[in-house]
């Protein structure tokens, strides 16, 4: 059986797990769901890659920043200590406009880009990898895995509703080899 790589762009799956969950995250295993969705496409999972975000904190942080960061830091001890799993992380930035505050994860897509890149350097035995994201930025370096010899697998979740949380680049779609909509039960089985 062939060996894959499974990328994972956190902020894309947590979205995704609430509005499976309407409303409330799944409580899901991220190594089994990469092990089932590899194994759904005859793939043998070789290695895991995490791209996520601590919450923000301020410089003098509230109870809540402080109650967050401990159930993150929580959460990524525990993914951590499995030696099949790397975790990336970016940073959270918030900006507050009209006093309304919004958070923006920075760097993560930067690192899942750098790590995509290294696959045809780093990993020579794997030439399908599999990619759990919704971002049209990744485009050019799936195109450029592609003439690497490194074909994409795309697991996704999209609805056909313009400007929605689920609304996907054509771009994306037609680029990667092949691409797969997400499902609930792929989380919860």
């Amino acid at each position: 059986m062939k060996k894959t790589l499974v990328f994972i762009d956190a902020g894309f799956l947590s979205k995704l797990s609430k509005y499976f969950g309407r409303g409330k995250y799944l409580k899901f295993d991220i190594i089994k769901l990469s092990k089932r969705l590899a194994g759904k496409q005859n793939l043998e999972l070789k290695h895991v890659y995490y791209y996520t975000a601590p919450p923000f904190q301020s410089s003098k942080p509230n109870d809540d920043e402080r109650h967050r960061r401990e159930n993150y830091d929580y959460f990524i001890g525990k993914l951590s200590g499995n030696e099949i799993i790397t975790i990336r992380e970016g940073r959270c930035q918030k900006i507050v406009e009209g006093g309304k505050a919004t958070y923006h994860q920075k760097g993560v897509d930067t690192l899942l880009t750098m790590d995509l890149m290294n696959v045809p350097i780093r990993q020579k035995d794997v030439s399908k990898i599999i990619l759990i994201a919704c971002d049209s930025d990744f485009v050019p370096v799936i195109r450029n895995l592609e003439d690497l010899g490194v074909k994409t697998l795309l697991y996704i979740y999209f609805d056909k509703l313009r400007d929605s949380n689920f609304s996907t680049s054509n771009q994306l779609i037609n680029c990667v080899s092949e691409h797969v909509q997400l499902r609930k039960s792929d989380f919860i089985r």
